[in-house]
């Protein structure tokens, strides 16, 4: 039995073609060890790692599909 309050579910959305979506605020721990913070309602991931401002997706992946499919 957890020794303090239960804390609520957030919803994490996986899609196919793009980022993860997690509902906010969140903290991201990079793999250097350094945090990141958002406290948006809902945040984008970067899943590509394309994005200029990593972790949070600024839509990079939708330019390089484009290219592949030309």
């Amino acid at each position: 039995m957890p020794n303090g309050p239960i804390e609520p579910s957030r919803r994490v959305t996986l899609t196919s073609d793009g980022p993860m979506l997690v509902e906010g605020p969140v903290e991201v721990v990079l793999d250097d060890g350094s945090t990141v913070r958002s406290d948006r309602f809902t945040v984008a991931l970067c899943v590509c790692r394309r994005s200029r401002t990593y972790p949070w997706c600024d839509t990079s992946h939708r330019s390089r599909d484009k290219r592949r499919t030309a």
